[in-house]
């Protein structure tokens, strides 16, 4: 096992953080308007679009 200073953890702890801050970041930019329904099956699909045309 080894032994890692109170500095080592903080650095790691912030650089985890900031990567978390990044992808988020690149989500956020990424979801535009339009929804990704590729993994979504097609009779899923089907449902959700007549159920939207009922609202």
């Amino acid at each position: 096992m080894e032994n890692y200073s109170i500095d080592e953890i903080l650095s790691a702890v912030d650089e985890i953080q900031g990567r978390k801050k990044d992808n988020n970041k690149k989500e956020l930019s990424t979801q535009s308007g339009k929804k990704d329904y590729s993994d979504v099956p097609k009779h899923t699909l089907k449902l959700i679009e007549e159920a939207e045309e009922t609202k």
